[in-house]
């Protein structure tokens, strides 16, 4: 059998507690082999197995594990997946990692489409690269719901725009998810002139007729970096097109809402800032399906500040404090900030608007901005006792930029304590008072 590298193995877990080394291999569970996470997940979950181990001496060891169920081993293996991930098939005409400059780190380049990956993660799969075997494995699993980017239903524009002539099976392949129970969250890139319009109609109709297995349809703009030379000539979207695409939508969640109970179809936060909108009501994104899509974030960011601003007994402190933020959510955050200032007598905040010279003027969301813009565009300006960052300008698990400068080095470089927030109301409001 396939033998699979331990890493290691977490402090008081039962992996641990059974003698499970770093340096180890797992050989099986119950006696099957197992090939990536999902078997593996599979296999531990009941409330007894068996899991074949072979220790670093050669020896193998048969160990009977009494647990709960779907209670983790403690097992952290080489490879997330136990196999290195499926990469992409496509050569879409959107792809925004066509459009990132040269020499930026391996992990950003790298192009997964792997259904397992969504399991884990969270992430969109085209489902290009899949069949119907690895489709009976999502079912076998219960892998739902599953985040696919649809774009369109229309076969022909799906092919164009994701260059692939496999990707005109996806509606036979959602049907086939849901027909065995499988829910669904789809997404939409959105170009202009190329699957808005009336195909972005087709592409809502088609998909409706899976609810409710389909949860949620999120529609985001394409992104375009100043990296796009020799690729598809594309277009963003202004004022006037966020306003049609705007109305369009809206058109349709009446109608969803009237018929179903839900607006089942959402556009992204950008759309409004774009088509100078007001922010729809934290109700009206129901359970915040796809909020990791930019879907609600504003919304749900001012419920939380505005229930929290209310908590605040009017006081008075002495402290400056500077907010970092992409072009997007400006004027948001100044709104915000500005009404916090009145709260608290001798607070002063400064927000500051950080071009994105590193992917180009087009991007302004606050999760790009990289540590070598916010030093170039804020050294010599007033900062006060610390600056506030959003978690989403740093990779997860280190606090490290997109263009791989270390946090520690833009305090140094700019002289100041840096205060890390999360995207959240009350963390924000938190983080500029007591912090």
């Amino acid at each position: 059998m396939k033998k699979i590298p331990i890493k290691n193995v977490l402090p008081g877990s039962i992996a641990e507690e059974m003698e499970i080394e770093a340096g180890d291999f797992l050989l099986s569970v119950n006696g099957e082999e197992i090939k990536d996470i999902l078997d593996y997940k599979f296999q531990i979950f009941d409330e007894e197995i068996v899991v074949t181990i072979e220790k670093t001496n050669g020896e193998e060891w048969d160990l009977e594990i009494e647990k709960e169920d779907n209670e983790d081993l403690g097992i952290v293996f080489e490879e997330q997946l136990i196999e290195k991930p499926r990469s992409c098939a496509n050569k879409c005409i959107f792809c925004f990692m066509d459009q990132l400059p040269k020499n930026v780190r391996d992990t950003l380049v790298f192009k997964d489409d792997d259904f397992r990956l969504s399991f884990i993660t969270g992430n969109y799969v085209t489902l290009t690269n899949s069949g119907y075997k690895d489709l009976d494995r999502i079912i076998k699993y219960h892998l739902s719901p599953i985040n696919i980017s649809v774009h369109a239903t229309d076969g022909e524009t799906r092919k164009m725009m994701l260059n692939n002539n496999n990707a005109d099976k996806i509606m036979d392949y959602i049907k086939y998810l849901v027909d065995h129970g499988i829910s669904v969250n789809a997404q939409i890139v959105l170009c202009p002139g190329i699957n808005d319009g009336k195909i972005l109609d087709k592409t809502i109709k088609d998909l409706s007729k899976f609810f409710p297995y389909l949860q949620c349809i999120a529609i985001v703009p394409v992104g375009l970096t100043k990296y796009r030379e020799g690729l598809y000539p594309l277009t963003t979207f202004n004022k006037n097109t966020a306003a049609v695409v705007i109305d369009q939508v809206e058109a349709w969640q009446k109608k969803f809402k009237a018929k179903v109970g839900s607006n089942v179809v959402f556009v992204a936060d950008e759309f409004y800032v774009l088509a100078n909108r007001r922010i729809p009501s934290y109700k009206s994104y129901e359970d915040f399906p796809q909020l990791e899509d930019g879907i609600g974030m504003l919304a749900k960011f001012k419920h939380e500040f505005d229930l929290n601003i209310k908590k605040i007994e009017e006081t008075k402190i002495n402290k400056t404090v500077s907010i970092v933020t992409g072009k997007l959510a400006y004027n948001f955050i100044k709104r915000l900030v500005t009404r916090l200032e009145k709260k608290v007598e001798g607070l002063k905040i400064n927000v500051y608007s950080i071009e994105n010279t590193f992917f180009g003027p087009l991007i302004t969301v606050t999760g790009l901005l990289t540590g070598g813009d916010i030093v170039k565009q804020l050294k010599g300006k007033e900062l006060g006792e610390k600056l506030i960052l959003s978690s989403s300008m740093l990779k997860d698990d280190e606090d490290i930029f997109l263009d791989d400068m270390e946090l520690k080095e833009l305090e140094k470089e700019l002289n100041i304590k840096t205060i890390i927030t999360s995207w959240e109301g009350t963390d924000f409001i938190e983080k500029i008072l007591h912090c």
